[in-house]
């Protein structure tokens, strides 16, 4: 497993593509999985399209809606709404290996996103052989 170490804007979406992509390449598994794992409680670990920024700009203003904080929340550090996000989202993504490389379509990339920055975030890849 390869964990790597990265600094957060309060809310955003990070393309991690190219760190995932390295852990494959070290790994040599020519064929099997990656396994992409977010530690965390307010951040989530996404695929999605990464040629167009607004495809991003948009899921952020759609998830502030869906997920908007609220004043009745009860949770005494105030990011309730951050955790909401990361349960709705996920903690972890699976991508296919195949021929040394990650399986994904022409748009998608793999995406860290964060809730309740800033903080330096860990995310996790695990990649499988078989």
């Amino acid at each position: 497993m390869v964990t790597y170490t990265i600094d957060t804007p309060a809310f955003d979406m990070i393309d991690i593509t190219s760190y995932v992509r390295e852990a494959v390449r070290a790994s040599g598994v020519e064929e099997g999985c990656a396994l992409v794992y977010c530690p965390h409680t307010t951040a989530a670990i996404t695929i999605n399209e990464n040629a167009d920024a607004d495809v991003v700009r948009d899921l952020k203003l759609a998830w502030g809606d869906i997920f908007a904080d609220r004043s009745d929340f009860r949770h005494a550090e105030g990011n309730s709404a951050a955790h909401l996000k990361s349960s709705a989202i996920g903690a972890s993504e699976l991508i296919p290996v195949s021929n040394h490389a990650l399986v994904l379509g022409t748009w998608q990339g793999i995406y860290f996103c964060e809730f309740d920055g800033p903080r330096t975030r860990r995310f996790h890849v695990q990649v499988m052989s078989g």
